[in-house]
């Protein structure tokens, strides 16, 4: 499956964005979807996932009540809501998928996006 992040961009703290992520393929709903985000000089880490179904999700603490992570399936995409921005969410943001359960390590995921730059300003 190849992934294509899109929708980052510059925003105010306390503002919103959502992210997209097009898979290709025809087995999507196949595939745990996850959101991961890499800030400056830091570690690669997770932020949302969610089931094949959708019915299933599981977010950072960091994230939790702010972000939103959500899919349709009929058009091989999965969103990632974010609300209430803080300057400490800046990040280049990848989604991820899997074809085993959904989980919250990188390492979990095989197929990965290019990646797109949020920079959330104060």
């Amino acid at each position: 499956v190849q992934l294509q992040a899109s929708g980052g961009g510059l925003v105010q703290a306390g503002g919103s964005l959502r992210l997209s992520c097009a898979a290709s393929g025809r087995t999507f709903s196949g595939y745990a979807m996850g959101w991961f985000r890499q800030g400056p000089g830091k570690e690669r880490e997770f932020v949302a996932t969610i089931s094949g179904s959708g019915t299933v999700t599981y977010y950072a603490d960091s994230v939790k009540g702010r972000f939103t992570i959500s899919r349709d399936n009929a058009k091989n995409t999965v969103y990632l809501q974010m609300n209430s921005l803080k300057l400490e969410d800046t990040a280049v943001y990848y989604c991820a998928a899997s074809l085993r359960a959904y989980g919250s390590r990188s390492t979990e995921y095989p197929y990965w996006g290019q990646g797109t730059q949020v920079t959330v300003s104060s």
